[in-house]
């Protein structure tokens, strides 16, 4: 396999630390899996790695199903294991076992799409026969190759239907912005409306106040009084006035909700908006938030995840993905989203976008429009 991963640099170490090891496989195993933050871990995981040269093909399988219990660091310790062996042996390669393990998505995703890189590497032909099953799988980067196929003979489908049908599916199985887009185009291209807000499940009526002082990004911490309570009613002060609700819809066809229509391109300010949930039953759901600002993100009045970064790249759709669970009838959503000192062209943009999905990421809807 020529796929490389970053080691921690005294890796080489073990090689004169240990001879030989009785159960190597499952010592190796538990070391790379107990690696942890800031080096804890490393060098009992550093003594065990020579065993990986005594290991074949055959406990490819078991060092995949170690990924399910290691952190990401640990991760990358057995990916390098996995990639090391197969490099040297592969004459007793476990194709039944790793398919077996490709197939089971109870197996984390990330281990999943492994799985298929080594069949893709080992058994091409296989790997290509496997592609279009991932249409519904739970992992992204599964699902995207499959969405990928249809998009490619949507491309090359010489009768418009036949073209339009793939299109069409592309937009119901698809999960990822320019694949969506693509078809999207070419939908509309033809004629077609798409409503790309209800098909990815933007939230896109909104009211929102502010703005609150955020000078010298002290606003973040500050617990502002829509942090305590919603009154859509009320209205509080300001960073430079009263601060009063207001109704904001966003026609960004990828949701785009930006904050400086409502009050312009200023700086150290914050701003909440709020919007309501309607849910027919407890489930299970992902907040997928996409901003390059600092921002909040509550649940019923619960936090659900913070993150206090400032314009590290650009606003993606699916940029952050929390999991959290609706609750029957109407959940109430707030988000804080922050603008710092910078004023820098790149750093002007004030927004976010969030859409409600399964675990899947399709797209769930409220019983109920609007606020």
């Amino acid at each position: 396999m020529k796929i490389t991963y970053a080691l921690i640099a005294l890796l080489t170490l073990g090689s004169t630390l240990l001879c030989d090891l009785p159960g190597q496989e499952k010592e190796l195993i538990d070391a790379l899996t107990k690696v942890g933050a800031k080096g804890t871990g490393n060098e009992k995981a550093v003594r065990a790695w020579p065993a990986v040269r005594k290991l074949d093909a055959s406990s490819v399988p078991n060092l995949l199903k170690a990924m399910n219990e290691a952190n990401d660091l640990g991760d990358n310790w057995i990916r390098s294991a996995i990639s090391e062996i197969l490099d040297r042996d592969n004459s007793g390669f476990p194709e039944k076992q790793i398919l077996a393990y490709l197939k089971d998505d109870r197996n984390t995703g990330s281990s999943r799409r492994l799985a298929f890189d080594i069949i893709l590497e080992h058994k091409p032909k296989l790997s290509h026969s496997l592609t279009p099953k991932f249409i519904d799988d739970r992992e992204p980067t599964l699902r995207r190759l499959a969405v990928e196929k249809l998009l490619e003979s949507a491309r090359k489908a010489e009768k418009p239907g036949k073209s339009k049908a793939l299109f069409e599916k592309v937009l119901s199985k698809g999960r990822e912005v320019d694949q969506i887009k693509e078809a999207k185009e070419a939908l509309e291209k033809a004629g077609q409306k798409i409503d790309v807000q209800t098909l990815m499940g933007f939230l896109v009526n909104w009211h929102t106040i502010g703005p609150f002082d955020n000078t010298g990004r002290q606003g973040f911490g500050v617990e502002y009084p829509p942090e305590k309570k919603i009154d859509l009613k009320a209205s509080y002060e300001g960073k430079n006035e009263k601060a009063k609700w207001s109704a904001f819809t966003t026609p960004d066809p990828f949701g785009m909700l930006n904050v400086n229509l409502q009050y312009g391109e200023i700086k150290e300010v914050l701003a909440y908006a709020h919007t309501t949930f309607d849910s027919d039953s407890e489930r299970p759901a992902q907040f997928r938030i996409g901003s390059k600002n600092a921002w909040k993100l509550w649940l019923n009045g619960e936090l659900l995840f913070a993150r206090d970064e400032y314009h590290r790249g650009g606003t993606r759709v699916d940029q952050f993905i929390i999991d959290g669970k609706l609750s029957k009838g109407t959940n109430e959503i707030l988000v804080k989203v922050c603008q710092n000192e910078q004023t820098q062209p790149w750093t002007k943009q004030w927004e976010f976008c969030l859409r409600v999905t399964d675990p899947s990421g399709t797209a769930l809807t409220s019983v109920k429009t609007g606020n």
